[in-house]
Order: C-alpha cells, then structure tokens, then sequence
C-alpha cells in the first residue's frame, strides 16, 4: 500500500510492492541522469528489498527509503548495466556493467516482433518455408525462443534467439497445431540478422484443426452438468490490510515483481498469544523447461521461464467464476514495462478459502462421543502464460499449521512434425503432429525462519533394524537423523524407498517435551534433470540435478541460476552461492527445493492439456505442543446453510 503525495509515493512498509508513481520515479531519475534514450529497455525493474535488521526494526509510521534496480539494455551502444536508484532522494546510487560473454537480459517483448521481420526478411527462411508448401507468409507466427548456451562463436557477446514458425489459418486457429517444424532460424538480435537457417527433413506441416473452440472439433456443448455455487453468507474469515493477509492464526505479507511474480514474506503463527516466525521469504526463483528431442530443431529448447521470461511480468488478469470460484479478493499489481514505465495487471492474485474436507475425526464407542471438524485452507495464487504453456501457483496455508505449495501446469503442449514410427523422443498427438518429451522443474526459495533465524537442517529416513536381542520378532523399524553441517553437505537427492523428508529445526528453542520445534519439508518424489552429465542445459540448470540446497542467508542471493539466466554458460546461482562451503548448523539458513513434472505427452493432453500438478508440503512437527485446531467449532450438519443445519439437528458433535 502507498500513499501518493505529489509525484513522489511514500511506502508504509519496507516490503510493500512497487507502486506506478515508484517506477515513474525510478525511469524518471535515470533520464535526468543521462542515461535513458530512444534505444534503451528496462530488461528488469524490482525493489532492493532491505534486509531482515531493517525490516524487523521498522515501526508503523517510521520513514521508508526505497531503492530500485534495473537491468538497462541500450540497444545502439550494445550494452548492459546494472542500476541502483534511490527512487526517495531521487539519485543514482550504483551502476555495474556487464560483461556481454557472462549472460544477457530477458526476451523483450519487442524480440518477438523484431523476430518476424528478420525471418520474413531473409532469402533462406523464406525459400525453407515456401518448399514446405507455405505461400502465405502472413498466416505466419515467428516465435522468439531463449537460445542457450551452445558454444556458436557469433552468438558470443550478442543477444540471441531461435525462431520456430506456426501457421495461423484462420483468427481462433490454434497455431501449434501447424508447425513449420523442418525449420529453425538463428537470430542475432543485437545486430538484427539471420546468422543461420537450420533445415531437418520433416517437410510436411500437419494439416488437422486444433481449434478447442470449434464445434467440429470439440463436439456439442454437454448439458448435464448443474450449477457449483460456493457462498459464504457472513463474509469471509480473512482481512487483509494494506498487504498484511491474516486468517485465524496466519499472518503474511503479500509481495509481487515483475520477476517471480507473487512472492510471501515474513509468514507467521499465533500460537495461543505468541507470533512465532516460520517463513521470512517464499517465491518459485526459476523454473526450466528442458526438451528431450534430439534433433536440431529442438536439441536446445530449454526455458528458463523466470529468469529469462519473467513470470511477474507475464502474470493473467483473473476472472471471477473461471479462474476463482467463490467469495474471492483480488489484489492487482504494477510491474515495469520494457519502457521502464509502469503496468497494471489487475486481479494478478486471488485470495479465497476452500473447505478440504476431514480435519480430525473419532466416533468413540467407549464414551459415546461422536466429534468431527473440517479442514479449512486460505489459497492465494497467481497465474502465468508463458507462450503455449500456462502455470498457476497456489499458495496454501491450513488450519493445523501446515503450508503447501501446487504449481498447475496447463495450457497447450509445444508442438513439432512428428517423424512418424515409434519415434522415442515425442509423441504422435494428431496426425503428423508431435510434442517432445519435456520436464518442468521448479526452484523454490524459501527463506526459513522456524521460530528464529538459528535454525539447522536434519535429513530424515526411514531404517529397517534386522532381527536381533533388540528387535526378537522382526517388527521394529526406526529412523536415522543427519544434521547438515555445511552447504557441501546439503545438496541431496529425494529418496522414496526411504520416505526421505528434511526437518528444519531451531537450535536454540524448545517444546515442552524438551525437544526442538521443526517445520519438515516433504519433497516431490519426481525425476530430477535428466539431461547428460556434461550437457549445456546441465552446467546452466544446475540447481535442476539436487532436490535441495541449502544456503547460508544473503540477501543478495536469490536465484537459482544466476541473475543474468539468459544466454549465460553456466555455473552462475546454486553452484556459486555454495562454493564457500559456509556453515549452516544453527544459522540463518535458506532452503531451495527443485520439484516439478516429467511430461511424455498423451492423446489426452491434444488440443489443450488438462492440469497437471506438482508441489511440495511444509509440516509443523513439534512446533506445536499439541494439535492446534483443538478450539475448532464443530461444522454444522446436513446441507451448507446455517439454516439447514438447525432442521437437522444442529451441529457433527460439540455444543449445538
């Protein structure tokens, strides 16, 4: 939240998102400094966000200095700068150059127009088309992808991209279905060429209709199905003030850039009158899309969605009753456009509650005492398009304490010409149409705070103990405990034939059964990176080959791969940040988790994929001294409506 006075805008908090009137003042100080023309781009504008000292010794009413950074891309002089703004004094803080060989900024907007044209433009795109039986020019979608890092000398030091073409027939036509899929351009954006045109032998473009919204194609509507209709008569149970979200005994600050999107900060409890920090920081850092189809149209198809993309900046407008079903709050939020001017997205985030069904059940025989309580969740999410793909990111927080976080994959599947046969790398979805084989993998951050920033991490299996004096009958089995030490130490691989899950503890408090409160991470028990070992997507997905790293808190690190993912060779975030090797036994740690899915497409998944899902779960264990939700009010029976449930009888145990 802020509060306008003249052209300068006053933060009330030191995490509060950037404000329009911020990111005005921040383009605004760089033009009176000289360094804004005609040809320069705001590849990346996000807050400094001020560290954990100075948020925690901020008060209401205190006076809030607000610094910017941007990435500047000044396409005449073909440089790259780092700039740090103090957008309250109005002065330049801080430049750092880029040196063109370590990385490249994000894809523009523009890129994907400039793409067009140079491809349209040039002799050898336009004579691998045409013998492809394309004419029409103009029913063509040149699309602007990431390029990697492949070791082309003419693509050193200039902004890269690849161009894959799909054919637009008709306004609702869906593109992918049409792939020019024989053909590949690479383009070199800085001095606006084609350096190559790339030619396999798949020459024919699938002809067959992906139009979901066609009535040939998806059939008649069906009319079975009756109104859902989810009302909650007395208003909601949260509020949120300013950017403070609270339910029941949550408190979180809600956070958005034009980077990662939706980002939670300093998430809390109130255990019986007591605030006990659990999270400081929370956000999907990056996200890769590595292919498996080995052939040169798509051998270096891997998108780093964040980095390279931006999520925030790509996040949907929600719609209510399509999106978000129920009684439903929308936050919107302001990013930077390539302008360095600023953007609203509005309703970029949903907040609503959902019933889960069970909380805690007993029908005890002994007593007589019948008692049931429902699960409750507050969800805040946000939603991305990143090309033909669309991911949700939901935000979960329960009634007994636990977080959760689903990631949604849904969307239309990138498409190819598919050879035909039993081809190993993609799968046939329509007639000569195909998807390759992909993953989606994930970095979470999460910035721990489980009662304090002295926290430790433990990795926990489950041990079967053979048959001895101590185990006579064969029936025991236990489990084995190994704190971490040191970063090295923590860069560990999910193990389910062990239930292997990872505790992080305070070292410095207690329960009162005198052990340490713990909040354990469940991680998603799916493949990991599946590139070669001394493959180019490897060295620059590195975070991809662990579930989890565990770093030594710096406010400076906070992605995955690197600051700058595009076009980077590699080794920049996880491999650096961990190099020193620091201690992390009792410390202020951060966690980062790698989750995601592996895709082999299905018929299914054709013309547009139903959701699919990937998460991870944070669970109290022994942060509570006993179950939290113990003061729940037990629902009321037979049908939703208060009303109902007085004809019935009253309420599923409990006083009625």
């Amino acid at each position: 939240m802020t509060i306008e006075i003249a052209d300068v805008a006053v933060a009330t908090h030191p995490l509060d998102p950037l404000s329009a009137a911020e990111i005005t003042a921040f383009r605004g100080t760089l033009e009176a400094a000289g360094m804004v023309t005609e040809a320069t781009r705001f590849a990346y504008v996000a807050l400094v966000e001020p560290g954990k000292d100075l948020v925690g010794a901020h008060s209401p009413g205190d006076a809030v200095a607000r610094q910017v950074r941007g990435l500047l891309l000044d396409l005449a002089e073909r440089t790259t700068t780092w700039v740090d703004v103090d957008v309250t004094a109005r002065s330049v803080l801080a430049t750092r150059q880029v040196e063109p060989d370590t990385g490249q900024g994000p894809i523009l907007d523009e890129d994907f127009v400039r793409v067009d044209e140079l491809c349209k433009a040039d002799a050898r795109w336009v004579d691998a088309v045409r013998r492809r039986g394309i004419s029409e020019l103009d029913q063509l979608r040149c699309v602007a992808l990431s390029a990697g890092s492949f070791g082309y000398e003419d693509e050193r030091a200039v902004r890269s991209a690849r161009v894959l073409t799909f054919q637009l027939t008709h306004p609702t036509d869906s593109m992918w279905a049409h792939p020019i899929d024989g053909v590949v351009a690479h383009v070199d954006l800085t001095n606006q060429k084609v350096l190559r045109v790339v030619e396999t032998d798949i020459e024919h473009v699938p002809a067959e209709s992906g139009d979901y919204l066609d009535p040939e194609v998806r059939g008649p509507l069906r009319e079975s199905l009756k109104p859902l209709v989810i009302t909650q008569p007395e208003g909601v149970s949260f509020q949120l003030e300013g950017n403070v979200l609270t339910w029941e005994n949550w408190s979180v600050r809600l956070g958005f850039n034009g980077r990662e999107g939706l980002t939670l900060h300093r998430l809390t409890f109130d255990d019986r009158g007591t605030e006990r920090p659990i999270l400081n920081r929370a956000s999907i850092a990056e996200m890769v899309v590595p292919y498996g189809d080995p052939t040169p149209t798509h051998d270096w198809q891997n998108y780093f969605d964040v980095g390279e993309y931006q999520f925030g900046r790509l996040a949907n407008s929600l719609e209510l009753g399509c999106d978000c079903l129920g009684d439903i709050t929308y936050v919107s939020a302001t990013v930077a456009d390539d302008h360095g001017k600023p953007r609203e997205i509005k309703n970029a985030i949903c907040i609503h509650e959902e019933d889960y069904g069970i909380l805690w059940k007993h029908n005890d025989t002994f007593s007589g005492t019948s008692e049931v309580r429902r699960q409750r969740r507050l969800v805040v999410s946000f939603f991305v398009t990143v090309g033909n793909y669309d991911y949700g990111f939901y935000w979960y927080l329960y009634l007994d304490g636990g977080i959760e976080l689903e990631a949604k994959a849904t969307g239309i599947v990138f498409t190819s010409g598919h050879p035909g046969g039993d081809y190993p790398y993609a799968t046939e979805i329509a007639p000569g149409l195909g998807a390759p084989v992909h993953q989606h993998l994930f970095s979470a951050r999460l910035d721990m705070e489980v009662d304090g920033t002295a926290n430790a991490v433990e990795e926990i299996d489950v041990a079967r103990v053979p048959m001895g004096d101590s185990n006579p009958v064969g029936n025991a089995f236990t489990r084995t405990i190994t704190r971490f030490r040191s970063e090295q130490d923590a860069q560990r691989e999910a193990d389910a034939s062990v239930g292997r899950t990872w505790a992080v503890v305070n070292t410095e408090t207690s329960n009162r059964m005198g052990r340490r409160p713990a909040y354990v991470l469940y991680p998603t028990q799916s493949p990991l990176l599946l590139a070669a070992d001394d493959s180019s997507i490897r060295r620059r997905a590195a975070f991809a080959t662990k579930a989890l790293w565990v770093t030594r808190y710096d406010d400076e690190q906070l992605w995955a791969s690197g600051e700058l993912v595009n076009q980077h060779p590699g080794g920049a975030g996880l491999p650096e940040y961990t190099n020193e090797d620091r201690d992390i036994d009792g410390q202020d740690i951060v966690l980062w988790h790698t989750f995601g899915l592996t895709h082999f497409p299905r018929l299914e998944d054709w013309p547009i994929m139903p959701v699919d899902y990937a998460g991870f779960r944070l669970k109290p264990d022994g942060f509570f001294d006993r179950n939290p939700t113990l003061d729940l009010p037990a629902p009321p029976r037979g049908h939703c409506a208060p009303e109902a449930a007085a004809a019935n009888g009253g309420c599923c145990g409990g006083a009625s």
